[in-house]
């Protein structure tokens, strides 16, 4: 398959007409897979309600087919067509969060989705993404879109045109290129269909913005309990890996520094990935600064493509600093310590926490 790419400027204009937007539309319709950008990572979408279209995005990744997708919609008005009822609380977050990074879980409507696209669950989850080329090309293309991260299963998520050419090239039908992502994770998931809502990923909306605005949510107990059996099927899968393996890290500067020695002393190339605050305080084969401590959103920017970075750089060991359980600082940790495969090295054993 030959992967076509074309370049569009993220801030495409709705009254103008794109024949990149066009084409990607065009192949959509067709039952074809395209990646686009969306404010999160790169999507890789496919016609939601074709089952030969959606198992082009499962062929293509190398996904699991027990791992549900999300649905993306360029209106809130699509609802009506898609899942049963849209609560009081949902449209609360809906006029607050959408477009944005939150995904939101509804009772399906019968004979919509390709059942590929639920992994035969009867909920789905459905969210509007806050990017001008995302939500052109899903309009265009009159279908609900299903699009997961348009990567290789388990490898980081894609935060540029070129991350997605690297994984998917002869894989997938078109990429359209429209610049970096800007939140940098995958949204947050949230599970409308219990009371009170149910967080079963973090992302680009934190708990704490949730509960500012509809008040009591609950968090999935295996985010923070890891012997607990996830609620969202596709959370039990390994994600976001490099080549290396990778350690999260939690311990002072001065002990950071001296596991590194230890590595080096045995041979090993050590990669680190940290906040530049470390970073400009130790010393390793391959330094990589993601984002800063103040300012977590700097981090979850950078994520993956700090995580990509070491791969080009063939260490034998990545050591991540975890951060501040904070904000997106959740999101942050959730995804290092799934790269990490839970792999934790920590100056105080007791001092575990996520």
């Amino acid at each position: 398959m030959i992967t076509s790419m074309w370049s569009v400027d993220k801030n495409v204009d709705k009254d103008f007409d794109y024949p990149q937007i066009k084409k990607a539309a065009q192949l959509l319709r067709d039952g074809n897979t395209v990646a686009f950008p969306t404010e999160t990572v790169y999507g890789l979408g496919a016609d939601a309600t074709s089952d030969q279209a959606v198992q082009g995005i499962f062929n293509a990744k190398g996904r699991p087919s027990d791992n549900p997708l999300i649905v993306h919609i360029s209106s809130a008005s699509q609802l009506t067509e898609l899942v049963l009822h849209v609560d009081h609380t949902a449209k609360a977050l809906i006029e607050h969060f959408w477009p944005g990074p939150l995904t939101l879980i509804f009772k399906k409507k019968p004979g919509v989705f390709s059942e590929m696209v639920t992994a035969g669950l009867d909920t789905v989850g459905i969210r509007m993404p806050n990017h001008p080329v995302a939500l052109a090309v899903i309009e265009e293309a009159g279908k609900p879109v299903a699009a997961p991260s348009a990567n290789r299963s388990g490898k980081p998520s894609p935060t540029s045109a070129q991350h997605v050419y690297h994984d998917l090239n002869g894989r997938i039908a078109a990429i359209i290129d429209g610049g970096e992502t800007g939140v940098g994770v995958e949204s947050t998931v949230l599970d409308c269909t219990v009371t009170p809502p149910m967080i079963l990923r973090p992302g680009g909306v934190s708990a704490e913005e949730i509960r500012d605005w509809i008040g009591e949510v609950v968090v999935d107990p295996s985010l923070e309990d890891w012997d607990e059996k996830p609620k969202s099927p596709g959370m039990k899968y390994t994600h976001y890996a490099p080549t290396a393996p990778l350690f999260v890290t939690k311990g002072s500067h001065q002990w950071l520094q001296e596991t590194i020695a230890a590595y080096q002393q045995d041979g090993k190339k050590v990669g680190l990935l940290a906040p530049i605050e470390t970073i400009n305080h130790i010393k390793a084969d391959f330094l990589v600064a993601c984002g800063t401590e103040d300012d977590l959103s700097t981090t979850a920017h950078s994520l993956y493509e700090s995580i990509r970075a070491f791969d080009e750089e063939a260490v034998d060991i990545i050591l991540a600093q975890s951060v501040e359980l904070r904000g997106i600082g959740v999101a942050i940790m959730n995804r290092l310590v799934k790269a990490a495969g839970h792999k934790w090295l920590i100056e105080h054993q007791d001092d575990r926490s996520l």
